[in-house]
């Protein structure tokens, strides 16, 4: 199963590779990482994909609470999310195809941004399944090339801002109140 965590770190030079070193060193792979700049310069937020049960799940968050530059870790597991992958893809053009890829490119809601005299490069984001679904019609044609970013997601409804990040946890009496 694959669960999508999103860390909210300290911008700092080194903190992802601690954070990678981390879960490398206890055999925890990331199926995708997203890493950028948040609403607060001081701040950035890592998005990033790992497979496992709920075991597993707990040891990654667990680990993460224990690094120092890391302010909260949140899970998106049972969370209405907003979640989107980017792809740049370089398709082979050959005699009267170009129509053809670019009725799939608005099919997909993609965006043709170059044109060569051979190829065209195709932006496309959305869901992982959107994206392998576009990758597997444009095979035909031919991929030249194809560059995939890490999954970058957002709670609908919670937010992990920097203000709620920086907040104590709730007391044992306050969690029970609520």
């Amino acid at each position: 199963m694959k669960h999508v965590l999103s860390a909210m770190v300290m911008n700092q030079p080194g903190v992802l590779a601690h954070i990678s070193g981390m879960l490398a060193s206890r055999a925890f792979n990331i199926e995708s990482l997203a890493v950028g700049e948040t609403e607060n310069p001081e701040f950035s937020r890592v998005t990033f994909v790992v497979a496992g049960d709920d075991k597993v799940l707990n040891q990654v968050r667990k680990q993460l609470e224990k690094i120092i530059t890391v302010v909260k870790v949140v899970d998106y597991q049972n969370q209405a999310v907003v979640e989107r992958d980017l792809m740049l893809i370089k398709v082979a053009t050959a005699s009267g195809t170009r129509t053809e890829i670019r009725e799939m490119v608005d099919i997909f809601r993609g965006k043709i941004v170059d044109i060569g005299a051979s190829h065209v490069i195709v932006e496309i984001s959305g869901s992982e399944n959107k994206l392998t679904a576009f990758v597997d019609l444009m095979r035909p044609f031919g991929i030249i090339e194809m560059v995939r970013t890490g999954r970058v997601a957002l709670a609908r409804e919670t937010s992990l801002s920097i203000e709620s990040a920086l907040q104590p946890p709730p007391t044992y009496e306050e969690a029970a109140l609520a």
